[in-house]
């Protein structure tokens, strides 16, 4: 017999047909157990254990079953919101299928999100389970899904034990290590549609009540299945009204090889799901593509030729402050649904299609399904979902993609969910299950928390000013109180709230050493954040009547933004935001600043600017017209295109003196913890002049023979001499790049002073009253400067 002996093996294998030659050798039979190759597909069985041991000459070598520790990484299942100041439980996924392992939370975890994880024991079941988290801090924090949260880990202690001199072995022994040993190496297969239903329920307590709402959303399996794309049956389509018009048209947006091999693949996959066609239309809008956080690429459509001539749709979105006080009625459990890319599931309405046609280098293509860019595409949403639910108003609301269903008790709300479900699988609409979520008793819906007693607003909406750190200096003490300048005739009793701070910042230029800041002014500075974040100031709920207006600014460390309306003349804020600039979007150009402060204001302002009419001011004069013309700077023409969807108006240019709240949030950032993606596909590329590099200089024949007028041949040729021999080095100082630039002769300077009669006047004054701005020595007068905070300050 041959066999081949491998000492690091953590387990040993032989043929059960080679144990029938030796008869003394009984092993423990365990049933059929699978048992990986190292490709991962290809196993073999096992059907019972033995101990063995293997004679070399005369040594005895036993073979022991040990394991070594084995480390599992615990994965969050799914994006969630830890809301501040409270305890959660939190689904996580585990690469073992079931088992009672040790848990560890990752020191790195903790130290970035400020959130508690106990060291605790697992118990896994079907590759996942549930941990609970604490979130001790002011704010909310947004995990990504696949978060590493800690380590469980798999530690093999047990022993085997000889009952005879037979070496044979005790059956339930084998059969608790064997089970064991076959979890861990199994690996677990691929995520179904029935795993991804299960991670949305882990919150559920009740386990008879996580058992009904599994059964009846795994009768609805296809409905959450997001493998394939889907076209919605629904009576209704998207219409696309124009004015009188010659047909739009557009060359191709040019491209090199790999970015056109890339978006030849997204439109052959676009072609192969039924969502696009090959057109032979009179318009042609032209294509790029937007590379994502993630590194895949998003199709955008630049739109704007076709929107400008398009006639708006009217059809009003459901009112806000109505829906929220319909699900403050006492309802105990919510669900809320995510359609799956919804735009892309509802259809165009055939005479319309061939508007939509977009040009690539290599075709002509136009859309079956309404594409995100288009105007008029929050209504149309609106409209189609109001009439394939409508039905449901008793229990359901949507606004916009939010679609939400609430409950007295539990009983009806499974009634209710089996409604909508049949509803959206009979019209074949498609949910994202990553965003649903079930039977919650706690939910967050347009920017509010709901509770089966409470509504209150989500602190993101005024985060930006709580957060705002007090002023320390009288530099900072005047920059606060004058960013408020345009809203003192909002806030009542302004003068006499902020009289303290007042009286400490309205100082003259010899009492600025005067300035304190104690407890008066900091009692004042909260007061006035206070008014800033409350009534009447501040509204919860926009007015459909009016107009939302938005003001943005950058700086070099972040940007900010304050979204408002003017009601009877009168300034009432909806939202303010802030956010610190990522290395990278440092570096970006003010133009391009200005345009990402506005991106990143409408996009996390969405469910407030969806379907709404839109004015953004700025004080950034060329980004006036990126809305509807094309702007040279292909990072802010990405900007536009990407918020086409948006109902912007107007941009307006504003001066930066008028802007000032917005400006100070700009340079009072908070770091983004949302989930929102970073660039959009607005990533830095690096500035290829950045690389060029000083070799060398030189003194070149013109500017030797102009230096041969400014100083004597002696010093002439000496100076063009070092200046040569400088050039030649391989390392240079400061000082040497500036004498063989520029030639500067102190001689000369005395001989000038000595004949300007202004100088002279006032080294003769300097004499009889000395001043400390100038400084006489050695026949030369020397204006004193002083440095301060990177500028050149004269005394």
């Amino acid at each position: 017999m041959k066999i081949l002996i491998d000492t690091g093996a953590q387990y040993s294998f032989i043929n059960e047909k080679f144990l029938k030659i030796f008869n003394q050798f009984k092993y423990s039979a365990i049933g059929h157990q699978k048992f990986f190759m190292a490709d991962g597909l290809t196993y073999f069985i096992v059907t019972g254990i033995i101990y063995l041991n293997i004679t070399i000459g005369d040594i005895v070598i036993p073979i022991y079953t040990e394991t070594i520790p084995i480390d599992f990484p615990v994965k969050l299942s799914r994006s969630i919101k830890i809301l501040s100041k409270s305890k959660q439980q939190i689904p996580v996924t585990v690469n073992s299928s079931t088992a009672t392992l040790p848990f560890r939370p990752s020191s790195n975890f903790i130290q970035k999100t400020s959130i508690y994880v106990p060291h605790l024991i697992l118990n896994i079941r079907n590759y996942s389970t549930l941990l609970t988290v604490s979130n001790s801090s002011n704010s909310p924090r947004y995990l990504p899904k696949g978060t590493v949260i800690g380590i469980a880990t798999y530690n093999n202690s047990d022993s085997y034990n000889i009952t005879d001199n037979k070496n044979s072995i005790t059956p339930n022994t084998f059969n608790s290590a064997s089970q064991q040993i076959n979890k861990i190496t199994t690996p677990p297969p691929l995520p179904t549609t029935q795993q991804t239903i299960s991670n949305l329920l882990f919150h559920i307590a009740d386990q008879t009540q996580r058992d009904l709402i599994q059964s009846l959303l795994f009768k609805f399996q296809s409905t959450f299945d997001t493998s394939k794309y889907s076209v919605a049956q629904t009576k209704l389509s998207h219409v696309i009204e124009t004015y009188p018009h010659t047909p739009p048209v557009s060359k191709c947006y040019p491209g090199n090889p790999t970015i056109i091999a890339e978006l030849k693949s997204i439109i052959n996959k676009l072609l192969e799901a039924g969502l696009i066609r090959e057109s032979q239309s009179p318009y042609a809008a032209p294509a790029l593509l937007v590379k994502k956080k993630d590194q895949t690429w998003r199709l955008v459509i630049d739109y704007k030729k076709l929107n400008a001539i398009t006639i708006k749709d009217n059809y009003p979105l459901p009112n806000m402050e109505a829906t929220l006080q319909t699900l403050g009625a006492g309802y105990h459990y919510f669900s809320k649904f995510d359609l799956k890319s919804g735009f892309w599931q509802l259809p165009i309405n055939e005479k319309d299609r061939f508007k939509t046609a977009f040009i690539t280098s290599f075709g002509l293509f136009e859309w079956l399904v309404l594409p995100q860019g288009l105007r008029n595409s929050p209504p149309s949403f609106q409209r189609i979902m109001n009439n394939v639910l409508g039905a449901y108003s008793e229990f359901f609301l949507g606004y916009l993609d939010d679609i939400i269903i609430f409950s007295k008790d539990f009983n009806q709300h499974l009634n209710h969910i089996e409604q909508v479900l049949n509803t959206l699988k009979s019209h074949n609409l498609i949910l994202n299950p990553t965003k649903c979520e079930i039977a919650k008793q706690q939910i967050e819906y347009l920017g509010h928390v709901i509770t089966p007693t409470t509504i209150s607003p989500t602190p993101e909406k005024i985060k930006s000013i709580i957060s705002l750190p007090e002023p320390r200096t009288l530099a900072q003490a005047n920059r606060f109180i004058g960013a408020l300048s345009w809203y003192r005739k909002f806030i009542p009793n302004f003068s006499s709230i902020a009289a303290s701070i007042h009286a400490v910042t309205n100082l003259t230029k010899h009492n600025r050493h005067k300035f304190k800041w104690v407890y008066e002014q900091s009692k004042s500075f909260n007061e006035l954040k206070q008014l800033l974040t409350s009534t009447p100031l501040f509204l919860n709920f926009p007015d459909d009547t009016q107009s939302v207006l938005l003001s943005t600014d950058a700086s070099k460390i972040g940007l900010g933004g304050i979204l408002y309306q003017e009601i009877n003349n009168v300034r009432k804020v909806l939202y303010y935001h802030s956010e610190l600039l990522s290395p990278s979007q440092t570096r970006y150009n003010p133009m391009e600043l200005e345009a990402l402060a506005i991106f990143k204001c409408i996009t996390r302002m969405r469910s407030f600017l969806l379907g709404r009419n839109i004015i953004i001011y700025t004080d950034n004069c060329p980004l006036c017209h990126m809305m509807n013309k094309k702007i040279s700077n292909k990072r802010v023409e990405k900007i536009s295109l990407l918020l086409q969807e948006f109902n912007i108006q107007q941009i307006i240019h504003v001066k930066g003196k008028y802007n000032c709240l917005p400006d100070y949030l700009s340079r009072h950032p908070i770091a983004s913890d949302d989930e929102l993606p970073d660039d959009y596909g607005l990533g830095f590329t690096k500035d290829k002049s950045s690389s060029i590099q000083l070799l060398g200089v030189v003194v070149t024949r013109s500017k030797a023979k102009l230096l041969s007028h400014n100083i004597d041949s002696t010093s002439s040729s000496s100076q063009q001499q070092n200046s040569l021999n400088s050039s030649s080095s391989s390392s240079h100082d400061s000082n040497d790049l500036h004498n063989a630039d520029d030639y500067f002769d102190i001689t000369k300077l005395k001989e000038h002073q000595q004949n300007d009669p202004q100088i002279q006047k006032i080294i003769n004054d300097l004499k009889q009253r000395p001043n400390m701005s100038f400084e006489y020595q050695n026949d030369i007068l020397y204006k004193l400067l002083s440095h301060l905070r990177g500028k050149i300050n004269e005394n």
